[in-house]
């Protein structure tokens, strides 16, 4: 298994910390999950129009031809982090009035989710696997086959 990379292991740690002190909000720029990441600073939402799209506008593209990154991270790796993070919560991206949104954005079983979305595409990311992929804790070998 590769070791983790700066930025990832900095990212799980900052968003480990928002969910269990409570700062981890979707639906504000510096508390939800790219928030966090980059120390609960609100300038990655100027690179898109819309919270929630995956489409750079025209600052997000001058950044990303300029090989700009953030915390580690290209301006199109945080709108798409920040669109797993959203999807993960319940949200239809992207945001935008009348479309479909948790009942209760701050329950802590809507954030678990998210967050379970964002450490999969950031093990993605870093090409390793998915760390909340539990799914091999249950392979196992039925004894008649063992025994052949």
């Amino acid at each position: 298994m590769p070791t983790n990379s700066n930025r990832f292991d900095l990212a799980v740690q900052k968003l480990y910390t928002a969910f269990h002190q409570d700062r981890l909000n979707p639906e504000y720029c510096e508390q939800c999950a790219v928030g966090n990441i980059l120390d609960h600073r609100n300038a990655w939402q100027y690179l898109t129009d819309v919270h929630g799209s995956l489409k750079l506008n025209y600052v997000g593209r001058v950044h990303q031809l300029l090989g700009r990154r953030f915390q580690g991270y290209t301006p199109m790796e945080l709108l798409e982090i920040e669109g797993a993070f959203l999807k993960g919560c319940g949200y239809a991206l992207p945001l935008k009035r009348g479309s479909l949104r948790p009942d209760n954005p701050k329950n802590k079983e809507v954030l678990f989710n998210g967050l379970c979305a964002i450490v999969s595409y950031l093990c993605l990311l870093d090409n390793r696997d998915d760390i909340m992929d539990y799914g091999s804790l249950f392979d196992f070998e039925p004894a008649f086959e063992a025994l052949q």
